[in-house]
Order: structure tokens, then sequence, then C-alpha cells
């Protein structure tokens, strides 16, 4: 996968050395996603081992999905933000379209908790689908720090002031002006802290805003809420600027769930490679306009796949192996 960046068996096969014809490589690549299964609970020790920082850790929950003729494949994912990526943990196939609901948030959250504990978490991000009555609630219970975007036209409870819908409490601001709300809000049957700020949408040119729900720390919630897009670029490293996930034709959950396993730690080491890279070896560069030329994923994946082509020099394959070390 490294080496061809593409999940597709067809070309997989292509890329197996040694004496086997192409159809044997085929028929082993298919015979492993049938036949194997990574323990989930497994990897993500392993994985949570490999993190390169210490906890405790931000974490994001987001969906990708796509259609394989008449399947619709929906993931939902929960990982760890990491300077500018988020990292895969868990998932959860769900066996149909459209959003999660509380019981299947629950469920991967439920698992993240008993293997790593609450107080491994110093936050947890999520979009407009992530919201909820029930959802809060279980949040707040747990004491899991949250920052999670509401929707505008939802309605709260504002003490001495009645039910509002939540955009009328900033609708005063200025553009680029952001504020915390004094108080807690009713949010159903659950009490929270809001923080906005009124943009504009680039698409539209619409004015909108972007509210977010806190149970604490209410002064870092715009800011905290900002690390949730990186499990986007997490998606994207998945797919078209990694190892095009969505050239599967596997039909079957358990098997793409393998393929899931395979491609996060696949995701986890072109991750280390590139930090390793970049700290140890040659410094990404950064571009006129601030940013870096390429991310730790994409650094990392371009030499693993450049050490893997390379046969000549086995050195530093052996220095991209190394990285995967949790001990």
């Amino acid at each position: 996968m490294c080496k061809l960046q593409t999940v597709s068996f067809v070309k997989l096969a292509q890329g197996f050395e040694g004496q086997a014809t192409y159809e044997s490589s085929h028929r082993r690549v298919q015979r492993f996603f049938a036949e194997f299964l990574i323990e989930r609970r497994l990897l993500a020790r392993l994985i949570f081992a490999l993190l390169p920082s210490k906890p405790p850790y931000r974490l994001s929950m987001d969906r990708t999905n796509w259609q394989f003729g008449s399947l619709d494949i929906n993931i939902l994912m929960l990982s760890v933000c990491y300077k500018g990526v988020a990292i895969p943990l868990l998932w959860k196939l769900l066996p149909k379209r459209g959003n999660s609901n509380a019981t299947e948030r629950q469920e991967l959250f439920d698992d993240y908790i008993e293997l790593f504990g609450c107080s491994s978490i110093s936050g947890f991000m999520g979009d407009r689908e992530f919201i909820g009555d029930e959802w809060f609630g279980y949040l707040i219970l747990n004491k899991v720090p949250f920052y999670i975007r509401l929707r505008e036209n939802m309605k709260v409870r504002v003490p001495g002031k009645g039910e509002k819908k939540v955009f009328w409490l900033f609708n005063h601001l200025r553009v680029g002006v952001h504020m915390h709300y004094s108080g807690l809000v009713h949010l159903g049957g659950n009490l929270v802290y809001l923080s906005a700020i009124k943009t504009i949408d680039k698409a539209t040119g619409k004015i909108e805003f972007v509210i977010i729900a806190s149970f604490n720390k209410q002064d870092q919630a715009l800011i905290n809420y900002k690390e949730r897009w990186q499990i986007e670029t997490m998606f994207r490293a998945m797919k078209t600027s990694g190892f095009n996930i969505e050239d599967t034709h596997l039909n079957k959950l358990e098997r793409l769930s393998t393929l899931i396993s395979v491609v996060s730690i696949a995701f986890i080491w072109a991750y280390l490679a590139g930090i390793d890279k970049h700290e140890k070896i040659v410094t990404i560069k950064v571009k006129k306009h601030g940013r870096r030329a390429f991310s730790f994923f994409k650094y990392g994946l371009i030499r693993i796949a450049h050490a893997l082509s390379n046969t000549l020099d086995i050195s530093e394959f052996n220095k991209c192996v190394k990285v995967l070390s949790c001990t």
C-alpha cells in the first residue's frame, strides 16, 4: 500500500517482488482479507502506544462515506488530533446511509474509555452532526470536555429570556468578532456554555455563525474547535492524497474493517516516518504562504515508498521500520 499508494487488489498484486506470478500474488491478497481478522482493540492499543506525544489528547469524531455499486460504505471514525492531521484510532462501520446516532457514537466512545480512560481526553470536537440531548448527556456524565458546533436554528432556553434560536444570542456581533456568552444555557435537558463568531460563507457570500457548545473551558472553545478540521485532513490522506481507499471493491463489512485496520497501520507508519525525517534528516521546507511543502504524513509516505522501491539501499528501509517501535 505504501509503495503503490492504493488499496486496489489488482495494483497491489503487481507490486509484489519475487518469483510468484501475478495471479498467485492476487489470490494471496484476496485470501488475506477473506481469512485474516485484525482485532481492532489490540490495534487501537498499538496505535495509542505509537502516538508521538503523551496524553491527554484532543479527540475528533466524523464520518466518511462513499458508494460502491449499490453498497453504501459509511465509516464512523474516532481519532486523535496532532499537529495538523488526525490519527485513526477506533471506528465503526455503519450498515446504512446518513448520520450516526447517539447509540453508535456511545459504543465507539465506550471502547475508547474502557481502553484508555477519560483522563486521557483533554477535549472532544465534533461538527453539527454530533449533537443531540442523549449524546450531550453522555459526554457530560463521563466528564468529557467537548467543543461541538451547533446548528444556527437550534433552540436554547436562556435564563430570564426564555426560548431563543441560538444565533439570536450573537446576532449583534460584527463580522469577524467572537463572543463567549455569559452564563449557562439549557440545550434540551443539558446545561452548556456557548461561544460564537460571525463570519461570511466564502462560497455563498451569506452571513453565518460558528456557534460552539462546550462543557467547560469556554474561553478556549473556538480555539479548540478549530482542530476538528484535522480529521478531514486524515480522510483526505486515506483517500486521494494517500491510499485511495475508495478504490476498494470489498463489499463485506468485516473485510472492509480489516482493510481500514491495514490502512491505519500504514497511516501511523507514514506519519512517524515523516516526523522522523523532518526532525533528524531533512526539515520540510516552508513555502512563502507560511505552510509546509508537505504534511508529516505525505513526507513519510514518500519516504517509505522510495525506500521500498530502492532495493539497493536497505539502510533507509530499516530506518523507516525502526520508527514503528513502541518500546
